[in-house]
């Protein structure tokens, strides 16, 4: 069980590491990194204020983790709960006011218990296209879809529904089907939230089975594009993900072998490049995240996926000690990432009774180390 507990730490974890090791090169080109961090490129965080800032992505990521567990501890403690996505959305919309307002802003009763963190009220070059889709309190859907967006910010903010789900979901494809509908809540091309089933899914095997990284992948690539075989985009996202896994066997140089692939701004290509990197280093957490942030594209994005997808892997002990030292709001990850580990354990007609998790996910006013409202 320790085991278990040190991939869900390892995968949120190490994504916001990748996150913040990419979020400063985020866009900037290959040649500019170098000539900032030298020929290898950046491979330390780049501190300020003495901590190593994570972006929108990390944000977000923990957000979806507050909008599972609200809703499973509704159904727990209520007898009822709506789809996952309704949940995360929620959370999301949460999300946003740290975006825009600061820290002190009246929270409305039953709101995410995060909007109690000082810390998360900071804007980390948010998405237009997740704002966008958020400003008009709807909650996407793959048939009622938002937009025609195929952008990166669908994908990088699941990883958590492939630790979480599969306690709760048993069928594999219908765990994947979460991902698609909580990226289809601001993203909605196609190749804007398959790409979020394919991470859910090598997510969850990794945390479920003893299968290789590339066994993983190659399922989750099968599984997947036949899940989605009619949907526009499906070939190239296959053409994509199948370059990735066989540039991982060769000997090109990265930052040439992800510039195949492409830069990361939209959702295939930022999993394909994660996958890549993954692959390459599937037992080296710092090669893998290196060569995901020094690239010219969305390094911050790329950067969270490989670390959700190798952390998830090799668990939190493969993490390097210096990637975590200064990493900003690592205790809260860490308290999140248990949360998901330990689930609510209430029953609507049980006696045992947890009134911090009864005041984070029901009632929203959690405060504990953070601060106070």
């Amino acid at each position: 069980m320790e085991e278990l507990l040190g991939k869900y730490k390892g995968c949120l974890l190490g994504g916001a590491v990748g996150d913040a090791l990419g979020y400063p090169v985020e866009f900037m080109k290959t040649d500019e990194i170098i000539e900032e961090y030298g020929r290898d490129g950046i491979r330390e965080h780049k501190l300020y204020q003495g901590k190593a800032l994570v972006s929108d992505d990390t944000q977000m990521s923990l957000f979806t983790i507050c909008g599972l567990l609200k809703g499973y501890t509704r159904f727990c403690l209520r007898g009822i709960m709506g789809d996952w996505a309704s949940y995360v959305h929620l959370a999301y919309r949460d999300w946003m006011i740290t975006q825009f307002e600061n820290y002190g802003y009246p929270v409305k009763a039953g709101a995410s218990w995060l909007l109690n963190v000082p810390e998360l009220y900071s804007c980390r070059a948010p998405g237009n296209t997740c704002l966008n889709a958020l400003e008009t309190n709807k909650c996407g859907r793959i048939y009622s879809p938002l937009n025609n967006s195929k952008g990166c910010g669908g994908v990088m903010r699941v990883a958590p529904v492939g630790l979480y789900l599969t306690k709760h979901i048993e069928d594999i494809k219908a765990v994947d089907r979460v991902g698609v509908e909580v990226a289809a809540i601001t993203h909605g091309h196609p190749l804007g939230y398959v790409p979020a089933a394919a991470l859910v899914h090598i997510i969850a095997r990794t945390v479920t089975t003893e299968a290789s990284l590339e066994e993983i992948v190659t399922e989750a690539i099968q599984v997947v594009c036949e899940m989605y075989q009619d949907k526009e985009g499906i070939e190239i996202f296959r053409g994509l993900m199948e370059q990735a896994v066989e540039l991982s066997h060769g000997d090109k140089q990265d930052v040439d072998a992800v510039s195949m692939l492409g830069e990361g701004w939209t959702a295939e290509e930022a999993l394909a490049i994660a996958v890549y990197c993954s692959l390459k280093y599937s037992d080296d957490f710092a090669g893998a995240v290196c060569a995901a942030v020094n690239h010219s594209g969305d390094s911050d994005s790329t950067g969270a996926i490989t670390g959700n997808i190798l952390g998830a892997y090799l668990g939190l002990e493969q993490i390097p000690a210096a990637y975590l030292e200064q990493l900003e709001m690592r205790e809260l990850i860490e308290e999140l990432a248990e949360d998901l580990y330990g689930d609510c354990k209430m029953t609507e007609h049980g006696d045992y009774r947890d009134q911090i998790w009864v005041d984070k996910y029901i009632y929203g006013t959690y405060t504990g180390q953070y601060g106070s409202v």
